[in-house]
């Protein structure tokens, strides 16, 4: 489903991502850990094809990122933590509708997923009301909704329950889940163990730009015996074992 191979992604003299190959598979979620400035958000964006490798490449749903981009947008859903975009005079429906017809969905199936997704993420006392006051939790399940409208193979999650209270990162937990069932590929970043040890098939963890290790999490507790997800990637970034 997803190929990364040798990607590096360079700022003037800045190494953000070095030489990073990964593959992931159909209906797997995939989370990424790593200090911040790692380079989990910049390889997240260059999947998103809203940066271009500096060498390298990466293949989603058979697509080239950087030859074949608008058609890699139209198989993955995209959602960076704080950075929701809504228009704020627009109600939450009329905002997830309004990305839906980007992506040409007629209005049966827009009704449909709404009605779904809102049931899911509890967002049905509000999904008709102007986005502007919303709170920050709010704002982020309609920006999550809006990023899974179109139904899309392949999620690109950074930090998505950032600003959600426990019981809404449950339901985010809950849907995220679901996506899985359906067999849609996610990747995210969270800087929560916890979450990454509920949700993920495996974790990468970078450091410093480098993809360090990818395994299941009983992978790394066996080889790194330990049973702290925590301790296996404080040890690790810090030059143990």
């Amino acid at each position: 489903m997803i190929e990364i191979k040798n990607l590096t992604k360079k700022f003037d003299d800045k190494v953000a991502v070095n030489d990073i190959s990964l593959q992931i598979q159909e209906g797997e979620i995939l989370g990424l850990l790593g200090e911040n400035g790692a380079g989990k958000t910049t390889t997240l964006r260059m999947m998103a094809t809203m940066l271009k490798p500096s060498a390298g490449s990466i293949q989603i749903a058979g697509y080239d990122s950087v030859k074949e981009d608008s058609k890699v947008r139209e198989n993955i859903g995209i959602l960076f933590g704080g950075e929701t975009g809504l228009y704020d005079r627009l109600t939450a429906r009329e905002n997830i509708e309004y990305f839906g017809k980007l992506y040409d969905m007629s209005k049966e199936e827009l009704d449909a997923q709404i009605k779904k997704i809102s049931e899911v993420l509890d967002m049905k006392e509000y999904i008709d009301k102007p986005v502007g006051k919303f709170s920050k939790g709010m704002k982020q399940k309609v920006a999550f909704a809006r990023a899974t409208i179109h139904n899309p193979k392949v999620l690109l999650l950074d930090e998505p329950t950032s600003g959600l209270d426990v019981t809404a990162a449950i339901q985010v937990h809950d849907f995220i889940k679901g996506l899985k069932k359906e067999g849609k590929t996610v990747i995210f970043s969270s800087h929560t163990m916890e979450e990454v040890e509920k949700l993920c098939d495996r974790v990468a963890i970078i450091h410093k730009g480098k993809l360090i290790v990818v395994d299941t999490l009983d992978g790394l507790k066996k080889n790194y015996q330990e049973e702290s997800l925590e301790k296996i990637f404080t040890n690790l970034i810090n030059g143990g074992k």
